[in-house]
Order: structure tokens, then C-alpha cells, then sequence
């Protein structure tokens, strides 16, 4: 990536530098890095050699990377002692916007990383968000929403990275309440969702569908009576058809007895 003019006036256009010279970047995004890949990246560059330079400014005490730290840690790795780079000499302010850019057009960078050094951005240079939108080249809504991540608990974070969900799997979490979060996290993970998948799981959450209940109503003693009641009129309507049947009732202060006998010969001969 050339390096903006805005930003930065070159000194030399490519130098040897020792690695032992130059510091890291005190505003310095990316905090996770594969050894893995950088073993691989290694191996590499011990095979064919650095293909692209890294980017440094010159400081009084030497040099200060802006851009390419996977690349210096992994030419140590390979044993090198001195590594190519472009030499910039520019300001703090630039030299922080130019590696949080660096960073921001890296697909494998943490949405948590790129949210703390728009954070530091702001912070450290007294930035709007408005201001440091405009500098990231970011929209400010965009550069809003980044910075809403930070809002999750430093345990979220680090089980978001763990699992590889993306940004989108923590916007959907944040929309939930503090105390749902970690229950959404537990089900997301479990259930490797998609982001669609985790977007439905907080509306879920967000409106959960409440079950309809009949209200329930206490049965009392006049429930009761009327349902005597209606018991003796189906009787009395078996009787008008031709059955025998005989009622018995017998009410005290503790309860109700009722008892129905019906002849089971009437009841044959209606049948035939």
C-alpha cells in the first residue's frame, strides 16, 4: 500500500536497516499473531527472501515501525539481521493513522484490535469520531458501531476471537441486554450459527413468544351444583327415551354424592 502524501514525506526510498534498530509501534493494533503463519512466512523469506519492504520512520533513537510487524517478526524468525524498508519521516499523529490503515485493510485483524485503535486514535489526538471517520475513510456510522464493540466484557471478547465469529456475530450479540449475552455466546458457539442464524437467535431473545394461557378460574360450590344439575337432565332425557334409570343425591357440609344406576337390560332391547 503507497503510503499517502498527506501523510508522510519520504526521507530515502529503500534501506537496509538492522532489525535490532528498529521498536514496534506504540499504537500498534494487532495484538493476536499466528505462529503458525508466521513460522510459514519464515520459512519463506529463508527460501526466497523479503519480497516487500516494510515501513518505518525515523526517531531519535533510531526507527519506529509503521507497517509490517508480521513481516519483521517473521524475517527474525528466519535468523535475518538487517531487513529492507522504506524509511518515512512523519509525525506521530501520521504514523498512527498510517498503521491503524495498514491494519484496517488486513482481513485476518480482530474487530476488537481495529475498535481499540480507533480508540486509541481518538483518545491519544484528541480526535471527533467524525475527524478520525474522515481520516480512516470510513463512514461515521461505520466507525460508530466499531467502536459499540468495546461495550462487551474483555471474557466476551476473548470467546468471540477463540470461536472465530466476525464482527456481525458480536453486533448481534450487543444488541442484546448485559445479562442475556453470555447465554446467547454459550447457544452461537454450540451451535456454530451463522451470522443470519445468531441474528435470529437475539430477535428470539429480544421478543420471545409468550405462551397463552387460559386464566384460571377457581371452581366453587355453585360450579358444582350446576353441574348436578345438568347431570339429572341427561337422566331425565334417558328416561324420556325408554332406559330405566335411577338417580340417588346426597349432600352434606363436606361434600356432594350423586349416584346414577342405569338397568343394562333396558339398555339391550332399545339397542335391538
Amino acid at each position: 500500500m503507497q503510503l499517502p502524501k498527506i501523510y508522510a514525506k519520504p526521507m530515502r526510498r529503500l534501506q537496509e536497516l538492522p532489525i535490532s534498530a528498529i521498536s514496534k509501534s506504540p499504537t500498534q493494533t494487532r495484538t493476536l499473531f499466528d505462529e503458525y503463519e508466521l513460522s510459514l512466512l519464515s520459512d519463506s523469506i529463508k527460501q526466497n527472501g523479503l519480497l516487500q519492504p516494510i515501513t518505518v520512520r525515523r526517531t531519535e533513537s533510531g526507527y519506529q515501525l509503521i507497517a509490517g510487524e508480521r513481516r519483521l517478526r517473521a524475517a527474525a524468525l528466519a535468523g535475518l539481521k538487517n531487513i529492507p524498508a522504506i524509511v518515512y519521516e512523519i509525525s506521530d499523529e501520521s504514523a498512527a493513522i498510517y498503521t491503524l490503515i495498514e491494519n484496517l485493510q488486513r482481513a485476518d485483524l480482530s474487530p476488537f484490535d481495529e475498535a481499540e485503535g480507533i480508540k486509541k486514535l481518538i483518545t491519544v489526538y484528541g480526535l471527533s469520531q467524525c475527524d478520525a471517520a474522515a481520516k480512516l475513510s470510513l463512514a461515521p456510522s461505520t466507525l460508530s458501531n466499531k467502536l459499540r464493540l468495546l461495550r462487551l466484557s474483555e471474557n466476551q471478547r476473548i470467546r468471540i476471537e477463540a470461536a472465530r465469529l466476525t464482527e456481525r456475530h458480536a453486533r448481534a450479540v450487543l444488541r442484546l441486554p448485559e445479562e442475556k449475552r453470555d447465554e446467547a455466546l454459550d447457544i452461537i458457539i454450540a451451535g456454530d450459527m451463522t451470522v443470519a442464524e445468531a441474528e435470529r437467535l437475539t430477535e428470539e431473545m429480544l421478543s420471545p413468544k409468550k405462551e397463552r394461557k387460559e386464566p384460571y378460574r377457581r371452581v366453587g360450590l355453585g360450579d358444582v351444583r350446576l353441574f348436578a344439575n345438568s347431570l339429572q337432565k341427561i337422566v331425565d332425557t334417558m328416561v324420556k327415551a325408554g332406559y330405566t334409570a335411577n338417580t340417588k343425591k346426597n349432600e352434606t357440609d363436606s361434600f356432594i354424592e350423586y349416584t346414577v344406576r342405569i338397568d343394562k337390560q333396558s339398555s339391550q332391547m332399545k339397542l335391538i
